[in-house]
């Protein structure tokens, strides 16, 4: 079962994005945990998480997070922006899931 962390502001504006990547890992017959945070509590989930994706506006927070997820040795990227915009939940789950390769 992959592990999806998304990591927005508040963790609500993930929220759509969330659902969207979960109906897409059901539609191919994948098991996720798929699940959203706000910053605050990013760092302290992530060692749940087999990859962190955070949310465009959380840009500048990338560098921050990585030196915590490299504790964990997961690997922390940012959403793609048209992902993001468009709440696609296949293109996501792709980023997500080839992180997730990268590292394994």
């Amino acid at each position: 079962m992959k592990r999806i962390m998304l990591a927005c502001s508040s963790g609500m504006s993930t929220s759509l994005l969330v659902t969207k990547m979960i109906d897409h890992s059901k539609s191919i017959g994948e098991e996720a945990k798929i699940w959203a945070v706000g910053q605050d509590q990013a760092k302290k989930e992530m060692g749940e998480a087999d990859v962190v994706l955070i949310g465009p506006q959380m840009s500048f927070l990338k560098g921050e997070l990585q030196k915590e997820a490299d504790k964990h040795g997961i690997p922390v990227d940012v959403i793609d922006m048209m992902a993001y915009g468009m709440a696609d939940g296949k293109k996501a789950y792709e980023q997500a899931v080839n992180l997730i390769g990268v590292n394994k």
